[in-house]
């Protein structure tokens, strides 16, 4: 009964030993073929880890490109964004260079929204206060008094030099 508790051996085909009742050349054969079949198994499986790597390897080289191209397209990007923020400032003199802000088209183009937007405010403001506070310009021009409305005696008066 302790027999029973242990696993079977089974052979090489899948069948209990106690079954088996084959002699041992055929035996010997049955094992030669299937070695000989799990190589061929194991060439192939060699083969599709060579065609695997392979692939991988060429996988690799592509990524190694695509990086390159990346780099390439972003420097010539920065170079691009550089350019157009340079003429943003000069074709915008009225822009203050620090409010001109972003590493983007888009970016540089709302920042210079935002400047154009302040200075209008600024100058809305300016232009408040220079309405509100008139100066003159200069002096007023000197007029003769006009003696038109003033009595003989007070003309009389006023050419011997004396005061009313």
């Amino acid at each position: 009964m302790a027999d029973d508790n242990l696993p079977q051996k089974s052979g090489l085909s899948g069948t209990p030993n106690n079954e088996q009742k084959q002699n041992p050349a055929e035996d010997l054969e049955e094992t030669r073929a299937r070695v000989v079949e799990l190589e061929g198994l194991v060439a192939q499986k060699d083969n599709e880890l060579s065609s695997a790597n392979a692939r991988i390897t060429e996988l690799e080289q592509t990524i190694a490109e695509s990086d390159k191209k990346l780099v390439d397209t972003s420097s010539a990007l920065s170079q691009v964004v550089s350019s157009y923020k340079a003429l943003v400032v000069k074709s915008n003199p009225e822009v203050p260079t620090e409010l001109l802000t972003g590493d983007t088209i888009e970016a540089i183009d709302q920042s210079l929204e935002n400047a154009k937007t302040l200075i209008g405010r600024v100058r809305e403001g300016l232009e408040a206060e220079i309405a509100a506070v008139k100066v003159p310009a200069g002096a007023p021009q000197r007029m003769p008094i006009d003696l038109s409305t003033l009595s003989p005696r007070e003309k009389i008066q006023y050419a011997i030099g004396g005061k009313k």
